[in-house]
C-alpha cells in the first residue's frame, strides 16, 4: 500500500494574498481578474485571515456596506484554518468536509507556503483515481 501524500504535493504554491487594509472593492476586483475565491489576509507579512468570494458577495448585501470604504479586515475569517506542509492529505480533505469549509492554509513557521482548496481537492482525487485505482 503506498503512503498518504502530504498537502504540499496538491496545495498551490506562492498563493495570491491580499493585505488587510486593502478595500473590499480591490479584493473583488483581484480575485476575479485571477479567477480564485478564497485569498488569504496579510497585515505586515503575518497572516490574519482569510476572505472568501462568498463573504464580500455576503458583506456587499447589508445595506450601508461600501465597497470602496469597507476594509478587508472588515469582514475576513480570522479563525481559518491552518496546517502544516507535513500534513497528510487525507487528514486535511477530511477536516475540510467535516468542517464544510473550502480552503486550508498552509504555515510553515509563521509563513504562508500554500493554499489548499476544494479545487485542488478535486484535482487531487483526479490523480489518486487514475493512478492508484485504475487497472
Amino acid at each position: 500500500m503506498k503512503p498518504i501524500p502530504q498537502i504540499t504535493r496538491y496545495m498551490t504554491e506562492v498563493p495570491h494574498t491580499i493585505g488587510a487594509e486593502q478595500s473590499l472593492a480591490t479584493a473583488r476586483d483581484f480575485m476575479e481578474k485571477h479567477r480564485i475565491r478564497h485569498l488569504p489576509v496579510l497585515s505586515g507579512g503575518e497572516l490574519r485571515g482569510i476572505l472568501s468570494d462568498r463573504d464580500i458577495k455576503m458583506a456587499l448585501g447589508f445595506e450601508g456596506v461600501n465597497p470602496i470604504t469597507t476594509r478587508v479586515e472588515d469582514i475576513a475569517l480570522e479563525d481559518c484554518y491552518v496546517v502544516s506542509p507535513a500534513a497528510k492529505l487525507d487528514e486535511v480533505v477530511a477536516t475540510m468536509a467535516e468542517r464544510k469549509i473550502g480552503s486550508a492554509l498552509i504555515l510553515d513557521r509563521k509563513n504562508l507556503v500554500g493554499i489548499f482548496t476544494a479545487t485542488d481537492a478535486m484535482m487531487a482525487f483526479a490523480e489518486l483515481l487514475r493512478t492508484r485505482l485504475s487497472s
